[in-house]
This record gives structure tokens, sequence and C-alpha cells, in this order.
């Protein structure tokens, strides 16, 4: 099971600015537990997203010199992913693309289809510089503006972008709106039907549905699953109430009962866990 650690996502919202030099300590932290994938920061407009504004500072904070983790930033068009895949520390580059055209439009000043023309060009961009592509299909479970939705257009989305080259995708569950019965409708026949293609679940959950939601993940077939520590985050992009991350504490717990956690440092675990209380 690989598990993605999310603090970029967890930060951007946060209405205090994290020092620098706090967050290098907190991902730092972070790096030593042993995560598949630490989702550190973006090369986004600072305007957009403030909280990030320091990420090519943040990176060059980082000790990578031991760590088993590979880093993802999030990148909205192709001017941040060329800036991103200049730094050979990232491996992996995220783009948020929604199956709600109105989502599309706050999070990325973009329709639908402009979207998939950046999401062509980072992928040749990818392809050309030796970085993977991890497009996260937002608001997968449905939206709250009434827009369209329906598993069957999360699987026209796939479709698409499996056709561009897209081997890593995660559909995500931007509100929290996602159910156990939902998330096994929605991965188990992507799964069957893309089998080049890692599905990753981005999920979001109020407090008692984490466990649940995960084992549903799980049963579908998904094996590469997002966290952040304390459940902290949820999207500012999208004008609704924030409901957070999936607690990555909670996700180690109901894989460890399911006999199938990854291995982590516990001693660096823990230190992260503490730290996390002064960045949040």
């Amino acid at each position: 099971m690989k598990l993605i650690e999310c603090p970029r996502d967890a930060m951007q919202g946060l209405p205090h600015f994290v020092p620098t030099d706090l967050k290098i300590r907190y991902l730092n932290e972070l790096l030593r537990v042993g995560f598949d994938t630490l989702d550190f920061g973006s090369f986004v407009s600072p305007s957009a997203v403030p909280q990030l504004r320091d990420t090519a500072d943040v990176l060059a904070g980082l000790n990578l010199a031991n760590t088993p983790t590979k880093l993802l930033a999030i990148v909205a068009n192709v001017r941040g992913a060329s800036e991103a895949a200049a730094f050979p520390a990232i491996r992996y580059l995220g783009f948020p693309l929604s199956v709600s055209e109105t989502f599309q439009q706050r999070n990325t000043n973009k329709s639908i289809a402009q979207a998939f023309d950046e999401v062509n060009a980072i992928q040749r961009l990818c392809a050309e510089a030796g970085k993977e592509f991890v497009v996260y299909l937002s608001m997968g479970f449905g939206n709250p503006y009434g827009d369209p939705y329906s598993p069957e257009l999360v699987a026209t989305f796939s479709e698409r972008l499996h056709k561009l080259g897209v081997r890593i995708i995660a559909p995500s569950d931007t509100v929290g709106s996602s159910t156990p019965e939902a998330i096994e409708a929605l991965f188990e026949p992507l799964i069957r039907s893309f089998p080049d293609v890692e599905f990753g679940a981005h999920l979001h959950s109020r407090p008692g549905d984490v466990a649940d939601k995960v084992r549903a993940a799980v049963r579908a077939g998904v094996r590469r699953i997002d966290g952040a520590l304390r459940g902290f985050g949820g999207c500012p992009m999208a004008n609704d109430e924030l409901v957070g991350n999936l607690p990555t504490e909670e996700i180690i717990q109901v894989l460890s009962q399911d006999g199938l956690a990854p291995s982590i440092n516990q001693e660096a675990f823990q230190k992260a866990m503490t730290l996390s209380a002064g960045v949040f």
C-alpha cells in the first residue's frame, strides 16, 4: 500500500503564514517517516495560494539524502510545471483537473477544455523531463454547484487522460461528499477498465467516517491513498465548508488492523505528529 502524505493540501488554506523554517523542519521530519510520496508544495501564483509562495525556498532546505520518499509538487499550468520540472529532486507533478466546470474555473481560472489542453502539454513536458504526472480529478464524487456528475463522467475523463498517456489518476473527494458505497462503485470499474493506470484515492472526510472510507477504497482495489496528519486541510477554492483530509494516523491504524500497513519509522512519525500541532 502506498501512503501519500499531503502537508501541502493541509497547509494551503491556513489563514496564518507558516514560517519557511517551520515548514522545512516539519517536512524533514515527514521525510524520515517512510511515506511513499510527500505532496510538499506547489508552483502556482502566490496571489492564488499565498501560503505556498516559498515552495522553492522550502525545497532548498529539505534533507533528501536518506529518505525513500519521493516529492510531489502541484502545478496549475504549463509555466508552473516548467518551473517545477527544473528541480531534479521533484519526482511527480500533480495537476487538479475538475469534473465540475464551476470548480475548474474557481480553482485554476480555466474551463475544463482549457484544462485538458494544459494536461496534454504538461504530460509531454513530464515525458521530456523524466517526471511522472499525477492528475487529480477534483469533485470526483459530486459537487455542490449543481454541475453534472456521475461515475460514468469520471470514467470518461479517465479514458481521455489514459489516451494522453497519463498513468496515475486520483479521483478526489474535494468537499467530503463520498460514501463507502460510492467509493467502491467508482473505483472498482475504473481499476478493472484501465489495468495499466494507478488509481489513487484522495478523500476528505468528517470524523467517524474515515475507517469505512479507507476500507471501501481497499476493497475496490485502491493501493494508493492520500492523507494528512491529524486530518488537517480542505480546499479553500471550493467555497464550501472545509472538510479535512483523511487523518494519516487513522489510515495507518485501519491498514494495520487489516494487515496492510506500510513500514514506517514510528519515532519519526510521533515527532512529526508533535510538530504538526505547532504548524497548524
